[in-house]
């Protein structure tokens, strides 16, 4: 279990992705490109390239992130960020979206 104090260490914002393409040499790996609207974007590398045909339709989706992480090296590039997202034992998976489009970048989960 984790306390309430533990959990409200955990940054969360809604991200736009803006680009994507695969890793190299991988075949789970995505890296994302992600506007928090800092003033930078953020490299994201993560797992979820078998659940998409087409990588692209992730271009402009906006989405929860964990944004206080600890960067980590993943095949040499730097992940900045950590994407939320579900899957189900029988490989349902589903990147969480918020309902409605005309959240801004930046919001952060409550």
């Amino acid at each position: 279990m984790v306390s309430i104090e533990d959990f409200k260490k955990i940054e969360m914002m809604i991200g736009k992705i803006e680009s994507v393409e695969r890793v190299p040499d991988t075949d789970k790996l995505l890296r994302l490109t992600v506007d928090f609207g800092e003033e930078e974007p953020r490299q994201v590398v993560s797992g979820i390239n078998e659940y998409f045909e087409d990588i692209q339709t992730l271009v402009g989706v906006k989405c929860p992130f964990v944004t206080n992480l600890e960067s980590r090296k993943i095949r040499g590039l730097e992940s900045q960020a950590m994407i939320l997202a579900v899957s189900t034992s029988d490989g349902v998976f589903s990147i969480l979206e918020p309902t409605l489009n005309d959240i801004p970048v930046g919001t952060t989960l409550s």
